[in-house]
């Protein structure tokens, strides 16, 4: 039994650490659920839609690299290289941000729209970006692939479990997280913290 959990927990928290990694950093879908959030606009709604999607993506993504390993290792491993470049690219930009105090922008408060178009804005903005496809699908994928047959399945729910809680912490906690960041040193912390982790992960990958 406990070496089942000692087996268990590792995957549930490496889900976990990387799903919030990837998800954290500051992107079209993010910001808006954060103008969603600050206007206090269609807020369930928004989340639900970006969870449920988060959702779908991790587990294809677990799925279809479950069948690369056991038919076509040779093209795991061309992801795993193409998703550690990926990592330090993104790393690299997250940290040129840093440096330079970049500040994303965030969506000046508006009229509230209806729950049709913000419906169809959360679903372009998460499902025609390949960053998504690129992050969840096939860089998440190839993490759960390094756990083994049982283990990515928890590494896939650490990831889910990471994507549910951050765009509910998003949504809700919006409002109260618009001051802080109007501050351009808030960014460069975030953003700072982004690019350790994105180039941790890249290393993990390809050690």
């Amino acid at each position: 039994m406990r070496s089942n959990v000692a087996c268990v927990i590792p995957s549930l928290v490496s889900g976990l650490a990387s799903g919030l990694s990837l998800i954290v950093a500051i992107g079209a879908q993010n910001a808006f659920v954060l103008r969603q959030g600050v206007q206090r606009s269609h807020v369930v709604l928004v989340v639900a839609v970006c969870a449920l999607s988060d959702l779908v993506l991790i587990v294809l993504g677990v799925a279809g690299v479950g069948v690369l390993l056991e038919r076509a290792p040779g093209v795991l491993e061309a992801v795993r290289w193409a998703g550690a470049a990926f990592l330090l690219a993104y790393g690299a930009m997250a940290a040129v941000r840093a440096i330079r105090g970049t500040q994303a922008s965030l969506p000046a408060a508006g009229p509230k729209g209806t729950w049709a178009a913000a419906l169809g804005t959360c679903l372009a903005l998460t499902w025609l970006n390949p960053h998504v496809y690129l992050d969840t699908v096939l860089l998440l994928g190839s993490l759960a692939g390094t756990h083994g047959a049982d283990g990515r399945w928890w590494f896939a729910a650490g990831a889910g479990l990471g994507s549910v809680a951050w765009f509910a912490a998003l949504g809700t906690g919006a409002r109260f997280l618009a001051p802080v960041f109007a501050r351009p040193g808030s960014w460069r912390v975030l953003d700072g913290g982004v690019a350790l982790v994105m180039v941790t992960l890249a290393v993990m990958l390809v050690t």
